[in-house]
C-alpha cells in the first residue's frame, strides 16, 4: 500500500506560527499525526523559467521546499511508511505522446511525472508540446487509472489551474470522488502541503469538499471534524458549502452528534444553514428512526423560508417506515399532493421498501396492493419495486397474483425485473408447466425479452419435472432468439443438460452423444458457429457422462479432447478418477493418475482422496498407506475425508497404534478432527482395548484433541471436562458420537471406582 496524501496551499502561509498540530491517532485507527522537522533542500530557482532544463535535472531527495521559521505546522500524515511518497527518479519526456483515445493514454508515464518534485513543470511542458490534449474524457481516464490517489489529486489540481471548467465538470468530480473513496483514505500531510505551496497552485473549495466527502464515506468522522477545524490554516474561509460538506460526511459516518455540533456552530461563523443542511440532518435522524426530531427540523426549516422539496418528503417517508409508523408514511404522500410537490421514483421505492421492511411481507403486500390499485403515480416503478421485494421474500404465489392484476392494467416489466421474478417462480412454484409457463409465454407475446439465464433455468426446471417436450420447445425458442451465441453459452447449455441428467436431449441437440463420436459432432457443431470449445466444455460433458455411468463414452470424449488440442486440467482427471474408483476399477484409476503426472499435471488432494477411500473400502490398507505417504511427500494436506477413511481402515484391520499416531498428527497438517473421526477412534478403542487404564488415557487423548483448552491432570478436571462437553447423557444423544463417548465414560468411571 502506498501513502495517500492530499493538501492545500493556504492564503495564510502553511508555516504560520499559529498553526496547531492535529493528533489524528486519537480518532482514527492506523492514522496518527506527528510533527516533522522542516525540509532542508531548496528548490532550484530557475526551474519555473526553464522547464526544458528541468526535464534533465535530477531532483534532490527532499520533496518540498524548506519551511520558514521553526513554528509547528498542521500535519495530517499517517505514520505508516508504506503509504505514498513522492518519487525522485529522473525521467525524460522524449518519445512519449498522449492521445485522446483512452486506449492510447500512457497512464504509467503520467504516474512517473506526478511522482516527480517538478511534476507541474513537466505537465506544463507536455501540454505546450501538444502531447496532452485536455478534455473531460482524458482527465477522467487519468484520474481513475492512477495507482496512487495522491497522483489523481495532484493531476486534478494542475488541470483545474490550467482550465477552471474542469473543476466544475460533474463527470470529472465524480471520478475523483470515487478514486478517493476506493483507493483512499487520502490523508493530508506536511510534505504534500509544502509540495502544493511550492508548485504555485491554489487549492480550491471544490477539492476540499470532495476530500471531506471521501473521509465521511470511509468512516473517518473525527478526522473529518479535526481537519475542518483548521480550514483557516489552509487559506480557505468557512462557508455554508463547506459546513454542508462536513455535516453530510459526519451523517454518512454515523456521527450524528458531531454533525449537530457543527450545525450549531454555523451562526457563529456567519454561515446560514440552507435546505441542503436541513435535509442532511433530517436524513440522519430518520435513518435511526427519530422522526419527531425530523419534524422539528422541518418546522425550523420552514420558519427560515426554505420549503421542503421532494427529497425532504422522501427522507421522511423512509424515517416513518424505520420507526414502524406506516400510516404516517402514507400520510406524507397526501401532504405532498396538497402542497403540489410531485413524488419521484425514489419516493415510491422508499415507500415500498420501507413498508416491506417494517411489516410482515404478506401484510405489506396487501397494503401496497390496495394502495396502488387506487393510485397510479409512477405505476411501473411501484410494480417493479413490489415484484423485487416479493422475489426477495420468495413469495411466488403473490408474484403470480400481482402479475395478473398489474398486467390487466397494462403493466409490462423490463427484462431485468422479469428475469428476477422468473427465477423466484421457477424455484418456488411446485409445477412449472402450469403457472410459470403461462406467465412466461404471456409476457413473451407482449414483447418482453427474457435473458439467457432465465431461459436456461426454465428449461432445467421443465426437464426435472419430466416435461421434456416443453423443455425442448423452450430450448428451440432460445436458439431462435440467438441467445446461444458464444462458447460460454454453449458451456452453460451443456452443464444444464448434465445437471438435469438429460443426456438423451443433449445427444439430440449436440450430435448423438449416446454413441461413439458424439464428442466429435458436438465439437463440429461448435466450430460451425465459429467457437472453439474449452476445458470447461469437455469437463461438463465428461462429468455428465460419468454421473449416468457411461464411463466408456466419457473416456472417448476425453480422447477427443486431446485430439482437438484442448489440454485436460486436474478437474478433468479427478472426474474420471472418481468415476473409476466409484465402480471399483482401481487399477485403471491408478494408471490414469500416473498419466496425469506424466502430462505434467500435479495430482491434488481430491485425486488422492478418491484412491485412498477406494483402497480402504477394498481393505487394501498397505496400498492406502503408500498413497497417504505419497500425498504428504508431495506437500498435499489431507482433509477429514482422507483421514476418516484411512483411520477407519486401520482400526478395522487392528492397527490401532498407527491409527492413533495418524489421529494425533492431524493438527500438524492443518486438519482438525471432527466428530466422525473421533467416533471411529473411540469406538475402536472401546471395543479393542481391555485395560480401562489405557482406555482412560485414550479418552483423555480425545479430549485434548477436541478441547485442548481444558486441563486433565486429575480426576476432578477430567470430570469437569466431561460435564462441560456432555452435560447429560440423555441430552447429548443428539451428537453423532454420543453413544460411543458415553460408553467410554462409563468404562472410565467403573475403572476409577475399582481403583479407589
Amino acid at each position: 500500500m502506498m501513502r495517500c496524501e492530499a493538501g492545500k496551499k493556504s492564503r495564510r502561509t502553511i508555516d504560520s506560527p499559529e498553526s496547531p498540530i492535529i493528533n489524528i491517532n486519537q480518532h482514527t485507527e492506523g492514522l496518527t499525526c506527528t510533527q516533522k522537522p522542516p525540509e532542508q533542500a531548496q528548490r532550484e530557482s530557475s526551474s519555473k523559467n526553464k522547464p526544458r532544463k528541468v526535464l534533465n535535472q535530477t531532483p534532490s531527495d527532499n520533496v518540498g521546499a524548506p519551511l520558514k521559521g521553526n513554528s509547528p505546522k498542521p500535519n495530517f500524515e499517517p505514520q505508516n511508511p508504506n503509504l505514498v511518497s513522492i518519487s525522485t527518479n529522473p525521467i525524460s519526456a522524449v518519445n512519449h505522446k498522449f492521445r485522446v483515445d483512452n486506449k492510447r493514454i500512457d497512464h504509467l508515464y503520467i504516474a512517473q511525472i506526478l511522482s516527480r518534485k517538478d511534476w507541474f513543470l513537466l505537465l506544463d511542458h507536455e501540454l505546450k508540446a501538444k502531447r496532452i490534449f485536455l478534455n473531460p474524457q482524458f482527465v477522467a481516464s487519468v484520474l481513475q487509472n492512477q495507482e496512487s490517489p495522491l497522483h489523481s489529486l495532484k493531476f486534478y489540481i494542475w488541470v483545474s489551474s490550467t482550465d477552471s471548467l474542469f473543476a466544475k465538470n460533474q463527470s470529472v468530480r465524480g471520478v475523483l470522488a470515487k478514486t478517493f473513496y476506493r483507493k483512499g483514505p487520502v490523508v493530508l500531510s506536511v510534505e504534500l502541503l509544502e509540495d502544493i505551496k511550492n508548485s504555485g497552485f491554489k487549492v480550491s473549495e471544490d477539492l476540499l469538499c470532495i476530500l471531506i466527502s471521501s473521509w465521511g464515506r470511509l468512516g473517518l468522522a473525527k478526522y473529518c471534524a479535526e481537519v475542518f477545524g483548521q480550514i483557516s490554516f489552509l487559506g480557505l474561509s468557512l462557508s455554508t458549502r463547506l459546513y454542508n460538506a462536513v455535516i453530510d460526511a459526519l451523517v454518512k459516518s454515523n456521527s450524528l452528534d458531531l454533525a449537530y455540533l457543527k450545525f450549531q456552530q454555523m451562526p457563529a461563523d456567519n454561515c446560514n444553514p440552507d435546505r441542503f443542511t436541513y435535509n442532511t440532518l433530517i436524513h440522519g435522524v430518520c435513518k435511526i428512526g427519530i422522526v419527531d426530531e425530523a419534524l422539528r427540523l422541518l418546522k425550523q426549516m420552514e420558519g427560515l423560508g426554505y420549503l421542503p422539496n421532494v427529497c425532504t418528503y422522501t427522507i421522511l417517508i423512509g424515517g416513518f417506515c424505520n420507526s414502524k409508523r406506516v400510516d404516517e408514511a402514507f400520510r406524507v404522500l397526501e401532504i405532498m399532493k396538497e402542497k403540489h410537490v410531485s413524488p419521484n421514483e425514489a419516493t415510491i421505492r422508499s415507500l415500498v421498501h420501507g413498508v416491506f421492511r417494517c411489516m410482515a411481507p404478506s401484510k405489506a403486500f396487501e397494503l401496497l396492493l390496495t394502495f396502488f390499485e387506487r393510485e397510479s403515480v409512477f405505476f411501473k416503478v411501484a410494480c417493479d419495486t413490489i415484484l423485487c421485494c416479493l422475489s426477495n421474500y420468495n413469495m411466488a404465489k403473490e408474484i403470480a397474483l400481482f402479475l395478473k392484476k398489474s398486467g390487466a392494467r397494462g403493466y409490462l416489466p423490463d427484462s431485468s425485473t422479469f428475469n428476477i421474478i422468473m427465477v423466484c417462480l421457477i424455484k418456488e412454484l411446485a409445477n412449472p408447466q402450469n403457472e410459470v409457463q403461462e406467465i412466461f409465454e404471456s409476457f413473451i407475446q407482449r414483447g418482453v425479452k427474457p435473458g439467457f439465464s432465465t431461459y436456461l433455468q426454465l428449461i432445467e426446471a421443465m426437464y426435472k419435472a419430466r416435461q421434456g417436450d416443453e423443455g425442448n420447445r423452450i430450448f428451440d425458442q432460445m436458439i431462435k432468439e440467438g441467445l446461444v451465441s458464444n462458447a460460454f453459452s454453449y458451456n452453460m447449455v451443456i452443464d444444464c443438460f448434465c445437471k438435469a441428467k438429460m443426456m438423451d436431449r443433449a445427444s439430440k441437440a449436440f450430435g448423438d452423444m449416446q454413441r461413439k463420436g458424439k464428442a466429435h459432432e458436438l465439437l463440429a457443431l461448435l466450430l460451425e458457429h465459429g467457437f472453439k470449445p474449452d476445458t470447461f466444455t469437455f469437463s461438463s460433458i465428461i462429468d455428465g457422462l460419468c454421473r449416468v455411468n457411461q464411463i466408456d463414452d466419457a473416456f472417448e470424449c476425453f480422447a477427443e479432447m486431446v485430439r482437438w488440442g484442448v489440454t485436460p486440467n486436474a478437474i478433468t482427471y479427478n472426474i474420471l478418477i472418481r468415476a473409476l474408483c466409484f465402480i471399483g476399477d482401481i487399477a485403471r484409476s491408478m494408471r490414469l493418475m500416473k498419466r496425469m503426472e506424466a502430462d505434467g499435471i500435479k495430482p491434488d488432494a481430491y485425486s488422492f482422496n478418491a484412491l485412498i477411500q477406494c483402497h480402504c473400502r477394498m481393505n487394501k490398507v498397505e496400498k492406502a498407506e503408500e498413497l497417504f505417504l505419497s500425498m504428504l511427500t508431495l506437500g498435499l494436506n489431507p482433509n477429514n475425508y482422507t483421514y476418516s477413511a484411512f483411520i477407519k481402515a486401520l482400526c478395522d484391520s487392528g492397527k490401532l497404534d498407527v491409527a492413533k499416531e495418524i489421529f494425533l498428527s492431524m493438527e500438524a497438517y492443518g486438519c482438525f478432527p471432527d466428530s466422525s473421526i473421533c467416533n471411529i477412534i473411540l469406538y475402536s478403542l472401546g471395543k479393542a482395548i481391555a485395560s480401562p487404564c489405557v482406555l482412560c488415557c485414550s479418552v483423555d487423548m480425545f479430549a485434548q484433541k477436541t478441547c485442548p483448552s481444558v486441563a486433565h491432570e486429575d480426576d476432578d478436571l477430567r470430570n469437569e471436562f466431561w460435564n462441560q462437553l456432555y452435560p447429560g447423557e440423555m441430552e447429548s444423544q443428539q451428537n453423532s458420537d454420543v453413544s460411543t463417548v458415553i460408553h467410554s465414560r462409563r468404562l472410565l468411571v467403573q475403572y476409577r471406582s475399582k481403583d479407589r
